[in-house]
């Protein structure tokens, strides 16, 4: 009774940070512009405008544009889309036509890994990959996969990281009741007094979205409910 709980997202920020470091045109733009960055992928994969987008033509578009800061096969990309392998494979060409810049950084993280041995993240943190010249396909490509994936995942970690230093010395220095009690991925979690709750909301936002400069911004979507279930 009198309290709320607090939850604050940030918005697709895999694909933000993939945006800064691959310093794709195309992506930069949807996230400068503040467009729907699934849709507007689904403008470029199906050739059409933002109006034209259907929910299933975006949902192809957002089921691809995660697939690929994962790595994914044309073969997972197939089973996630319920389609055939080679109609993947076209998705999967055609956005590399227009995210050509996104290609070309995740074929480079690939070297770099095979070269070094090692990725880093935006604050260098290292992610090693002793696989990724075995002799074994199969662990060859799983590291390749890791490889594209552990900057990108590993950067958004730094992030929410530096964030919750920032919202900690700050609950503290300013006395807040309002308490910070779960990190679930991107999201964080607070228990708050309901005579707080516009305060806090304020700098949790500001602290998260100033985490770190980016060549996009970053969004947070904040929730506020009875419980983590319900808003």
């Amino acid at each position: 009774k009198g309290r709320k709980i607090l939850s604050a997202d940030y918005s697709q920020i895999e694909l933000r940070i993939l945006a800064h470091l691959s310093g794709d045109p195309n992506l930069l733009k949807a996230f400068q512009e503040g467009l729907d960055v699934h849709r507007f992928t689904a403008t470029l994969l199906y050739g059409t405008d933002l109006e034209s987008v259907t929910r299933e033509m975006r949902n192809v578009a957002k089921t691809i544009n995660f697939s690929i800061v994962y790595g994914v096969s044309a073969f997972g990309l197939a089973q996630s889309l319920s389609t055939s392998v080679l109609e993947a494979q076209n998705f999967i060409d055609s956005y590399f036509t227009r995210y050509s810049k996104v290609k070309e950084y995740l074929e480079a993280q690939k070297e770099q890994a095979r070269g070094r041995g090692f990725l880093t993240t935006i604050l260098g943190r290292r992610s090693y990959f002793p696989d990724i010249n075995s002799t074994n396909q199969n662990l060859r490509q799983f590291a390749e996969r890791a490889a594209i994936n552990a900057p990108i995942q590993g950067s958004a970690a730094d992030l929410i990281k530096v964030a919750m230093i920032q919202i900690e010395s700050e609950l503290e220095s300013k006395a807040f009741k309002s308490l910070m009690i779960l990190q679930v991925h991107d999201e964080l979690v607070f228990d708050v007094p309901d005579n707080e709750l516009e305060k806090l909301e304020k700098m949790v936002r500001q602290k998260m979205e100033g985490a770190y400069s980016l060549r996009v911004p970053l969004k947070v979507d904040v929730r506020v409910g009875a419980s983590w279930y319900h808003e």
